[in-house]
């Protein structure tokens, strides 16, 4: 395919061939000018394609990047996120595009990786003309992804993100391109200590985290300091790794100790593994974690007769009965064949707050964009309705999630207070 400054250069120098029996004083005056009008129109064509538009305003499309986990440790996630947006995007374009022009998504894969993360984000920054990024899943590999965004001024939005650090640096300044649409892992940390004390009156507990996880770290960290300031008591704080695969013996000093609930958050692999052992052992207490917990391999790792008494937060409850939550549904079980899970779901309202943002932007342009998203205000979406504060992360509810002989049920929402 030849481009419209590959056209001109062609123009031109048939031009300059046809005009050589002219004579050689004429030939070099327009030579000479026809070489200047050439290299002036080259260099406002690459100023436009330097522009902040994503290629938008030069196509009949608006360039989407994708940098999702679709292989690796952590694939269930970045698959029920990438199978949420596509939903999406899907629909938006059946239904006219954005702005007159269809969504294109710039899907790759950074296999579970940081280091991946961050080449997949350089490349849809520098190499995929995109207008925004979506994801990483996971807070590790989003907080790699970033540089690059925040280089070439591009946003990024992660919707599963939950790390309190992703949307501000370390003296608690705002990243200017960065936004999540997820509560942090504080928030869930808050919560779940909230509803253990009030709701399952438990007063002495225990803590197992994953050393190595920010996830865990932060909703440890949390969940500790919001039940001792409601008057509970934590037991123990033990540490395990990510990909060990025998617990029991962390497991049977917490027994020692009498605890009547355990918190461990965590990734569903190595949850999966410690409550299977847990309940092997005897642990029959209420155990309670985070959004980590939401996946179908969960039910796979532990077994059904395992997964009783177990409480999580989460984004999203399939059983939620809204008007939107009914409408996806039976969009997503009539495309993919079977119930969507929260992965989905935030995945999906994602991709359409995007189209909400860029309709309120009223171009495909990177700044203004960021601006419609900082302005965001009552969105409503499959997960509940949503505000963006000024660290760029969400004001939205937590819903609790309670397993029952493996099946997740809808127990109740939690506001912010």
């Amino acid at each position: 395919m030849i481009s419209d400054e590959d056209g001109i250069i062609i123009s031109y120098t048939r031009l300059l061939n046809n005009i050589k029996v002219m004579g050689g004083r004429v030939m070099k005056m327009m030579k000479k000018r026809l070489t200047f009008v050439t290299v002036l129109v080259l260099i406002l064509s690459l100023v436009v394609g330097c522009s902040s538009t994503g290629g938008a305003n030069n196509s009949d499309e608006i360039r989407v990047g994708l940098n999702y986990e679709l292989t690796g440790e952590t694939a269930t996630y970045g698959q029920g996120l990438v199978e949420g947006i596509e939903l999406a995007f899907e629909e938006i374009n059946n239904n006219g595009g954005v702005l007159g022009k269809k969504i294109k998504m710039i899907k790759i894969d950074n296999q579970s990786k940081a280091t991946e993360a961050t080449n997949v984000s350089t490349r849809l920054a520098t190499r995929e003309n995109v207008v925004v990024m979506l994801g990483p899943a996971t807070s590790g590999n989003t907080k790699a992804a970033i540089p690059p965004a925040m280089q070439n001024k591009i946003p990024l939005i992660s919707a599963s993100a939950t790390a309190d650090d992703v949307t501000v640096d370390s003296n608690g300044n705002v990243k200017e391109y960065v936004f999540k649409t997820c509560f942090n892992d504080s928030f869930q940390g808050v919560m779940m200590a909230q509803f253990a004390f009030n709701d399952l009156q438990l007063r002495n507990v225990a803590i197992l985290a994953d050393s190595t996880s920010d996830y865990a770290q932060g909703l440890s960290k949390a969940f500790q300091e919001t039940i001792e300031e409601l008057g509970g008591k934590v037991l123990a704080v033990e540490a395990y790794q990510a990909g060990d695969t025998d617990y029991k013996a962390v497991l049977t000093n917490l027994k020692g100790l009498n605890p009547e609930g355990l918190f461990v958050p965590g990734y569903y692999e190595d949850v999966g593994l410690i409550i299977r052992q847990a309940r092997e052992l005897g642990l029959n207490v209420p155990i309670l974690g985070g959004d980590g917990y939401e996946s179908p391999k969960l039910l796979e790792i532990a077994g059904a007769s395992a997964l009783n008494d177990i409480y999580y937060s989460s984004h999203y409850s399939s059983q939620d009965d809204s008007q939107e939550a009914v409408d996806f549904r039976e969009s997503f079980k009539e495309k993919y064949g079977r119930e969507p899970d929260a992965f989905n779901a935030l995945g999906y309202d994602m991709a359409y707050l995007v189209a909400d943002a860029l309709e309120r932007a009223g171009e495909a342009d990177t700044e203004k964009l960021k601006e419609a998203l900082e302005a965001t205000d009552g969105f409503e979406g499959v997960t509940g309705v949503l505000s963006i504060d000024e660290k760029h992360n969400p004001v939205k509810s937590v819903t609790i999630i309670e397993l029952k002989d493996g099946e997740p049920v809808f127990l109740k929402k939690l506001d912010p207070q």
